[in-house]
């Protein structure tokens, strides 16, 4: 476990302990709860056919995308009584919804509708609180007002900024320590996710430190991480898939294609880490 104050020792030991790891890695590859009838206005501004974006260019689950390693114990306890489930997206513009063609194509409002879809019989709603331009410590700044709605997920984004601005990315995990602990304090579940695999991120080549450092801190610190980075790398490199189908012309953001499958992707882990969590429950110890 890290301590969360910054010094010299502890950003050396992290850059040490994660090295081997990021090189690993690098080689793999707003508003409150809606009530119903809110929630249905939303739901208008989309087509109803959820794979209308996806009929030029499927969306495919990577095989080297391991499932989210971590449980996500309230909101399976949540859905489990179809309790509302309140889920906070917090991040740079990646979350804010840079590049899509309107809001709704945000990966969280694109989130919110494919969770929705599994799981019908209880009202879920994703608040995107991601802002363009942020990094770690201006996320762990406004934690307060990201913890307001009570959430019982936070989805946090981060990372991408500190590299492109070649920033400090060990001391990056000190923030990252911290900001896990506080939003577990509040009774909220976290999940993190990893920048994304893009030209302008991709030629900085700390990247697979930064990487490395995130997958780091997920595994001793216990929560899910979602490998947005080996996910977007599996498109382009597996799949074939050209950076101008899911990356804009700006050579950093989605586009509408590559948030939806960014969504679709996250839900169906999400959905399998819950239904996992559901059959651990449901065992019966020994007699």
């Amino acid at each position: 476990m890290f301590s969360p104050s910054p010094g010299r020792k502890t950003a050396s030991t992290i850059a040490a302990s994660v090295g081997a790891l990021a090189l690993g890695i690098s080689a793999l590859v707003g508003c409150p709860t809606a009530s119903r009838a809110e929630q249905a206005k939303t739901n208008s501004s989309l087509p109803d056919d959820l794979n209308s974006v996806f009929k030029t260019q499927p969306c495919v689950q990577a095989k080297s995308l391991a499932q989210l390693d971590a449980p996500l114990a309230r909101v399976a306890k949540r859905l489990e009584a179809h309790d509302p489930v309140t889920i906070v997206a917090v991040g740079s513009s990646s979350t804010g919804g840079a590049g899509a063609s309107t809001p709704a194509f945000s990966y969280p409002s694109r989130l919110e509708r494919e969770l929705r879809q599994r799981f019908p019989d209880t009202p879920v709603t994703v608040i995107n609180q991601g802002i363009n331009g942020e990094d770690a410590n201006s996320m762990m700044a406004r934690m307060d007002a990201v913890l307001e709605p009570k959430p019982d997920l936070v989805i946090w984004q981060l990372g991408t900024n500190t590299v492109l601005r070649d920033g400090n990315i060990p001391e990056t995990a000190n923030v990252l320590q911290a900001g896990i602990t506080r939003i577990k304090k509040s009774g909220s579940d976290v999940l993190l996710i990893d920048p994304q695999f893009a030209p302008r991120v991709n030629a900085k080549p700390a990247v697979s430190e930064m990487v490395g450092l995130i997958a780091y801190v997920a595994k001793q610190t216990h929560v899910p991480l979602f490998r947005r980075y080996v996910a977007m790398r599996h498109w382009h490199e597996d799949q074939a898939i050209a950076f101008d189908r899911f990356i804009t012309a700006d050579g950093l953001h989605m586009n509408d294609w590559g948030y939806s499958c960014l969504a679709r992707l996250l839900a169906e882990n999400i959905t399998a880490t819950v239904a996992r969590s559901r059959a651990v429950a449901g065992v019966k110890p020994f007699q």
